[in-house]
């Protein structure tokens, strides 16, 4: 097992015990926990490992490493600490809260990913305090038409039963599975109506995700359905199709392409890395004397390459000192001259 794997395992097994700790705190050593919900729980468990044993390789690697380091230095760079932090809070709010990034992409696009992102997000923080048993609904004595809520064994306020706070507060995970499934059929629908993009679609990496998405958001809404309307008619079988299907997705988050839900804030640190350097200064092409990258970014990128194993020196410097377009002309020379080369060979060298 390499050093990386270690660190990962450990890091992986840390990040399970911490969250099973605060699952036995928070539910008062398991006395509001529901015994029904314990396959979510193992599930969730199970999944924490994986995501950060996962991550913990993903961070290792020498480029990622690099932009993990150069990313928190330039956050805490002296004299831009108040600047970056604005700047973070901008991107978080304008790319990640608002998909900004996914919309330059297309505006059907985006509000695919927006939809998806945000009832995803309501099912999490609404179904995880559930599990843990962090949060429960009491009813108090001599007030049947009010439900307490207890939030790690503390009582908090009351609800009434009719209330429309308490309607939506109970619908909850209904109104996020209208919101996953509105933003599954527009995904869809690029799917198929993209020729573009069926073209490149793989079916673990496009369209396994929407279809476990869709199965979820289902099966809850038939659960509500039938307690709601059916007189919980097929509840028990629709409870654990629901739960298969969960259990299922939480086992395959941290080996899917929803990984890269837990990737996309490293794109904060890349953005603020590159803006900083371009602060220290840009890099000059060797060639044409050209500014064309920030020079801290374009030696780090050499010194990565050199970690790797790719050996791009040059006579005078390194490959990345040159500029693109030198480079694409660098490259035609290259072949012209090869060219050049082949045809003496052909003709003997009579037409040099």
């Amino acid at each position: 097992m390499s050093r990386e794997e270690k660190t990962a395992n450990i890091w992986g097994a840390g990040v399970c015990l911490g969250l099973g700790a605060l699952i036995l705190a928070g539910s008062r050593a398991l006395h509001d926990f529901d015994a029904v919900l314990l396959g979510y729980a193992l599930a969730t468990l199970t999944a924490a490992f994986g995501l950060t044993r996962r991550y913990l390789m993903w961070i290792q690697r020498p480029p990622t490493a690099l932009f993990w380091r150069r990313g928190w230095q330039s956050l805490f760079r002296r004299g831009l600490l108040g600047r970056n932090l604005l700047e973070v809070g901008r991107r978080v709010a304008g790319d990640f809260a608002l998909n900004g990034f996914i919309f330059r992409r297309g505006a059907r696009r985006g509000l695919a990913h927006l939809l998806i992102m945000w009832g995803c997000l309501l099912a999490a923080a609404i179904t995880f305090p559930l599990v843990f048993g962090w949060i429960h609904f009491e009813t108090p004595s001599g007030a049947l038409d009010h439900y307490t809520v207890v939030v790690f064994g503390f009582p908090t306020f009351p609800i009434p039963v009719d209330s429309i706070p308490a309607f939506l507060v109970f619908h909850g995970l209904v109104w996020s599975a209208f919101l996953v499934l509105a933003g599954i059929s527009l995904a869809f629908q690029r799917r198929v109506l993209d020729h573009g993009a069926a073209a490149t679609q793989r079916f673990s990496e496009d369209l396994l995700p929407l279809i476990l998405l869709f199965a979820i958001s289902v099966t809850g809404l038939m659960l509500s359905a039938s307690y709601t309307w059916m007189k919980g008619q097929a509840y028990e079988f629709l409870a654990i199709l629901h739960a298969l299907t969960v259990i299922g997705t939480l086992l395959w988050l941290p080996y899917g392409k929803f990984f890269h839900l837990f990737q996309r804030p490293a794109q904060v640190a890349a953005a603020l890395y590159r803006e900083v350097a371009t602060m220290e200064g840009e890099a000059c092409c060797r060639r044409c004397s050209e500014p064309y990258a920030p020079g801290a970014q374009v030696r780090d990128l050499a010194d990565v390459e050199q970690r790797l194993g790719y050996r791009y020196e040059l006579p005078e410097g390194h490959y990345q000192e040159v500029c693109p377009r030198c480079r694409r002309l660098l490259f035609g020379l290259a072949q012209a001259r090869l060219w050049s080369r082949a045809t003496l060979v052909d003709d003997g060298g009579e037409n040099p």
